[in-house]
């Protein structure tokens, strides 16, 4: 059914003027007739024939849209989540005036920061209208399977950043055109939920074995094993990716048309955004280590005039993909596991798999002790995902599952060079606006 909004106020207006002049009651119809046709209007923002094969294929490319806002693309406020979090984390500096890009850069993110808004809102709109894809390509579009299950698999993928990147997890939801408000829940639901949604992606390919299905199903596989990694389950995340093959990758696409990548815009286009190195006495080498999987270049100054500038080059313009989920990765939770299990030369042997696919990566030696293979494996990880939504829920995992003391993981001292010291944040809080959620009632700043 098409969505009309009529505007009723005009409507008497002109009506009351109608009577006024004493029109008579057969002029008086067909006028009334005319301004409903000239003062209503179809919203082209809302898909209107959802009840058809078309509009489910259509709600399924918003969600594509959406995954593409909500990570290295822009959301609503033009900030993609993901380069957001890379300040808070220790892959860029600010080189911006905004105040809402300094403090998250600082590590002192108010709730009413502007800039949250637009990022929480497109991260739950990938779930909630991932699920309303799911119903409407079930009914109208069941086939290809892979449509159905790429649409879960986009959910957990959420449902996990979810968990990583804010202190608490708020899932509200819609059912029958009604909202059903969440309150705030621990950030292990948000996981649960990933694993629930990965393993419902996997379910609903059934026997299917095509391209798309099985490109789907690795997808899956690979936000399970990061949703269990997080949960401490590290055999099962282990498992969870053994089939994914290490040359795997699915890429968040981008264009002039819809959404550029951001990586490069903020970055290499607008000089708000500049690669950092050992940030805060706690921050990886990005620039020092001098490493082949980060390109990077520099001269003059940020956006602000004053920030020495460095440049990304792993993206070279503002429409170059930018991998979600890699067979790397799979190989990295490999890793990770095992060296959980105490199993050093599996751990070795999986990081080595994952060199030997780059061109000047030398074979990795065991540094000998337990911290230093740890340190070694989130380095590794730095590197070979850097911004793409993985290093604040690294360092927050540190913390979480690995005992480490958090201003030993994050920037800290001196906020050079804009003045003032680190704050202590560890997660993004979750936005002023949610305080409109009836249900929600706050969220404990903990790890």
């Amino acid at each position: 059914m098409a969505t009309t909004r009529t505007m009723t106020m005009r409507q008497t207006t002109l009506r009351r003027r109608a009577w006024s002049l004493a029109l008579t009651a057969a002029a008086a119809l067909p006028l009334a007739a005319c301004e409903d046709a000239l003062l209503s209007y179809t919203d082209p923002d809302i898909i209107t024939e959802v009840g058809s094969a078309s509009g489910a294929i259509a709600l399924k490319n918003g969600v594509l849209l959406r995954f593409a806002q909500m990570t290295s693309g822009g959301g609503d406020d033009g900030t993609g989540l993901w380069m957001y979090i890379g300040l808070l984390a220790d892959e860029y500096r600010s080189g911006d005036t905004f105040e809402q890009r300094n403090t998250g850069d600082q590590r002192a993110v108010a709730e009413n920061n502007t800039f949250l808004t637009g990022q929480f809102r497109t991260l739950n709109r990938v779930r909630v209208q991932g699920q309303e894809a799911i119903v409407a390509l079930r009914k109208y579009a069941p086939t290809p399977v892979s449509n159905i299950g790429l649409m879960w698999a986009l959910s957990g993928y959420s449902e996990v950043q979810m968990g990583e990147v804010y202190y608490c997890a708020v899932f509200s939801d819609v059912k029958d055109n009604v909202a059903i408000f969440g309150d705030a829940v621990p950030v292990d639901s948000a996981f649960r939920r990933a694993v629930y949604s990965a393993d419902s992606a996997i379910a609903s390919l059934g026997t299917a074995t095509d391209a798309a299905s099985t490109s789907v199903a690795n997808l899956a596989r690979i936000v399970k094993g990061r949703a269990l990694l997080n949960l401490g389950r590290y055999p099962e995340a282990a498992a969870a990716v053994a089939a994914v093959p290490t040359g795997y990758v699915y890429n968040v696409t981008h264009s002039v048309n819809t959404t550029v990548n951001q990586v490069w815009s903020l970055n290499a286009g607008q000089k708000r955004y500049t690669l950092s190195d050992l940030e805060g006495g706690n921050g990886l080498p990005y620039r020092t280590a001098n490493d082949p999987r980060l390109p990077f270049s520099g001269s003059g100054v940020s956006f602000d005039g004053s920030t020495p500038f460095f440049q990304q080059n792993v993206y070279k313009t503002n429409i170059d993909p930018v991998p979600a989920a890699t067979g790397i990765e799979a190989r990295l939770i490999e890793a990770e596991a095992a060296l959980k299990a105490g199993d050093n030369t599996t751990w070795l042997a999986k990081l080595n798999v994952a060199r030997a696919t780059r061109t000047g990566l030398a074979p990795l030696t065991d540094p000998g002790t337990a911290d230093a293979r740890l340190n070694l494996t989130f380095s590794e990880r730095g590197f070979w995902m850097f911004s793409t939504g993985h290093r604040l829920g690294d360092m927050r995992r540190l913390v979480r599952n690995y005992g480490r003391n958090k201003e030993t993981v994050f920037p800290t001292g001196s906020f050079l060079p804009k003045g003032g010291d680190y704050g202590t944040d560890t997660a993004l809080p979750i936005p002023f606006n949610e305080t409109n959620n009836t249900s929600y009632t706050g969220c404990e700043r903990t790890i």
